[in-house]
């Protein structure tokens, strides 16, 4: 199922093996999403195509500075025919929801996902409405502009399980985009390769891979290395080594093992680490993923 469903992606993103496969790990390791990229590198159509290969229910929501918390959650709503309110649920009660350009957004409104994307339920008119079983958010974001945007506070950066970067196709694979598209889309004629129940049974069995000691305590350390380095400003959260060993676990179920090996955790470990992480000199591009290279060099694997 998992090999068919890279296999139905990379049909519709064409040279993106890996991002694809970061993705389908973050759906089985049951976490959120951060795509940030610059326009027209294929963020939207990966959210869609995710959706359409799993046959899951999807929802897009185009985050604006003028766009509410009840737009996102719903709220109550007055029935001038029976003189009552009725709650309406808002698109965040969907299984796969898009949050397109969610920095465009005020805090206040992006703090409405919050409580959805950590507990799986929205609180309207003081009553809890708990979310699909199976609900991802896959959000996106422009990197490189700063007019009337809000960026994403670091509380609610550390709720995505991964951040992905898309980047800009080889040539080649360019070309394959344009003849891809010289009949139509190739994401209107995807089919589901499996269902969101299907997806929920696999989870089950990918927190069941197992995990030596050893590289729990290799976890630990990793997470604990970034609190006493100098150069870091704000250190990963307790969430970053429990998102560390789930998307682990789902990288040694991708490859077919029932066990993680020090390779899954390496492999994972900047796409889970590098949007909680802040270097005190932000103004150097890429100050974060230096430091997080050189603790990965530093910290003794176990054997």
């Amino acid at each position: 199922m998992v090999e068919n469903l890279i296999q139905s992606l990379n049909s519709v993103l064409l040279g993106k093996q890996d991002q694809v496969e970061m993705l389908v790990m973050a759906l089985l390791a049951d976490g959120h999403v951060l795509i940030e990229d610059v326009p027209g590198t294929g963020k939207t159509t990966i959210a869609k195509a995710l959706a359409a290969a799993i046959g899951a229910d999807f929802a897009r929501i185009q985050f604006t500075p003028d766009l509410l918390p009840a737009d996102v959650t719903g709220g109550a709503v007055f029935k001038a025919n029976t003189g009552e309110f009725e709650i309406r649920k808002g698109p965040v009660f969907t299984q796969v929801l898009l949050a397109d350009e969610i920095n465009r957004a005020s805090p206040r409104t992006q703090s409405a996902l919050l409580e959805a994307m950590e507990e799986r339920q929205v609180s309207l008119e003081g009553e809890r409405h708990a979310l699909p079983k199976l609900f991802m958010v896959l959000a996106t974001e422009n990197p490189v502009e700063f007019h009337g945007v809000f960026p994403l506070p670091e509380a609610q950066m550390d709720r995505f399980l991964v951040r992905l970067s898309l980047g800009y196709p080889t040539a080649e694979t360019e070309l394959g985009i344009l003849r891809a598209h010289r009949d139509g889309r190739p994401l209107d004629t995807l089919k589901a390769v499996t269902t969101p129940d299907e997806i929920i049974a696999v989870r089950n069995d990918v927190r069941k891979i197992h995990i030596d000691e050893s590289l729990e305590m290799y976890v630990v350390s990793l997470v604990q290395a970034t609190r006493v380095n100098p150069a870091v400003r704000l250190a990963a959260s307790p969430r970053a080594g429990i998102n560390l060993i789930k998307m682990a676990q789902a990288c040694a179920y991708v490859a077919g093992r029932d066990f993680v090996n020090p390779d899954d955790i390496q492999h994972v470990f900047f796409p889970v680490m590098e949007h909680r992480v802040f270097a005190k000199d932000s103004n150097t591009p890429g100050a974060s993923r230096q430091i997080l290279e050189g603790i990965l060099k530093q910290v003794k694997v176990p054997k």
